[in-house]
């Protein structure tokens, strides 16, 4: 009696949540290829290679193994593996010693471990759909080609 509505109750929940509520891990593999587009709610883990665009809702993970070429658009990101292209992270990215990333990188927050091989143009800011949110800082370089932020050089500029 009792034992048959607590079995279809749980049955019923169970059907009804969706994958990314379990913490649902997709894997490439090693050996694995994919060229194209591809879409995921929740976590992915890439030991194959991605040629193409990579949209993730949740976590991107690149192992030692893995190669991107292309875009990457997630929420979090870490690469151990190859990255050559544009990456968009809306939070955190990290970069392990074992990485190799090429390109630009956008983002709100960065970790680089030291041995890691590091060549990109990065923005970092709170990343909102159509860019940032605020006026980006301006680079070391800008500051001292000026001897002062542009901010500062259109200022003097207009008196």
């Amino acid at each position: 009696m009792f034992g048959n509505k607590k079995k279809e109750e749980s049955n019923t929940v169970s059907k009804k949540a969706s994958p990314a509520a379990f913490n649902a891990l997709n894997s490439l593999v090693k050996g694995t290829v994919i060229e194209g587009q591809i879409n995921s709610e929740s976590d992915l883990r890439v030991d194959g290679t991605i040629k193409g665009t990579l949209i993730c809702k949740s976590k991107v993970i690149i192992g030692p193994t893995g190669y991107v070429e292309g875009e990457i658009r997630c929420a979090n990101a870490i690469v151990e593996g190859r990255m050559d292209g544009t990456i968009h992270v809306s939070e955190l990215l990290n970069v392990r010693e074992t990485a190799e990333v090429k390109g630009e990188i956008f983002t709100n927050k960065l970790i680089v471990q030291s041995g890691a091989i590091f060549n990109v143009g990065c923005k970092m800011g709170k990343q909102e759909s159509n860019g940032f949110a605020g006026k980006p800082k301006p680079s070391a370089k800008e500051i001292s080609q000026s001897g002062r932020t542009p901010a500062t050089a259109d200022a003097k500029k207009a008196s």
